[in-house]
């Protein structure tokens, strides 16, 4: 499958189209919806799916889990391999350091039913009940 991408200054499409072919939703429907809740912004403003995305404009992506600052770089309609999908845009540096910070913060985050095994005891729920201040 070729897919081809188009950097030219007028090129164009639906913002929804560009987030999934960029491989931020794993579906458009997911895409669509991420726009309507005004989880994605278009140049520090609220669009709606329709909107039309051009090389130059800065995104604020947010799908959940994860969220991204990413500058435009080439337009696509049409999914691709995940390593072209990357050629679509640039992330901007403190979006980047951000990510490594909640990545590192994740990573060392200890959960603190994770020492038990199994149901509670009532020793334990008495412990997570202090924890909690009861």
């Amino acid at each position: 499958m070729t897919v081809k991408f188009d950097d030219s200054p007028g090129a164009a499409t639906r913002i929804d189209k560009w987030l999934w072919a960029a491989r931020f939703f794993k579906t458009r429907s997911l895409a669509t919806e991420a726009v309507d809740r005004g989880r994605v912004l278009c140049n520090e403003a609220r669009v709606k799916p329709a909107r039309d995305v051009h090389a130059g404009d800065l995104l604020s992506v947010d799908n959940g889990s994860t969220r991204w600052e990413v500058r435009v770089k080439a337009i696509a309609d049409v999914r691709g391999p995940a390593t072209l999908a990357q050629t679509l845009y640039e992330e901007t540096e403190g979006s980047r350091l951000r990510r490594a910070e909640e990545n590192e913060r994740r990573h060392l985050f200890q959960e603190p039913a994770a020492q038990m095994h199994g149901r509670p005891t009532k020793r334990d729920r008495r412990r997570l009940g202090n924890l909690g201040g009861e």
